[in-house]
């Protein structure tokens, strides 16, 4: 049986989703950028955009993709914070606490850890309430 020929139709769809998928790329990219170039500035708002702009860039590009996952076997634990922001269902404020306990961690002497002694307080305080 002879392959069926190429339509006009399923040519200009073809050329219309390469042509999509290099916009997305591109916006994903700049993103990218954008949110790296925001990062420094006070407030979270790099981490969203570098976020979304890593989204666009790993669902339009195959190469993409793969240097991630390569990059992610390489350094597991750089990456698995940003996977989690990546899932459908992100769990940003525990992805929050957890890095804002590591910069705590490379910044601060344990003796001034503030986070450490404000849930050790808590979690008294919580042990005290349900043992009365």
């Amino acid at each position: 049986m002879p392959r069926a020929r190429r339509t006009a139709d399923d040519l200009a769809r073809e050329l219309i989703a390469r042509f999509l998928r290099v916009i997305l790329l591109s916006v994903g990219v700049l993103l990218v950028i954008g949110g790296i170039a925001i990062a420094p500035l006070p407030g979270p708002m790099g981490l969203p955009l570098t976020v979304v702009g890593l989204m666009l860039v790993l669902r339009n590009s195959f190469k993409a993709r793969k240097q991630f996952v390569r990059f992610q076997h390489a350094h597991p634990k750089l990456i698995f914070p940003l996977r989690r922001l990546l899932r459908r269902e992100p769990e940003v404020v525990l992805v929050a606490w957890q890095q804002a306990l590591r910069v705590e961690r490379l910044i601060m002497p344990r003796k001034w850890r503030l986070a450490i002694r404000w849930r050790k307080s808590l979690k008294r305080r919580a042990a005290r309430r349900s043992g009365q």
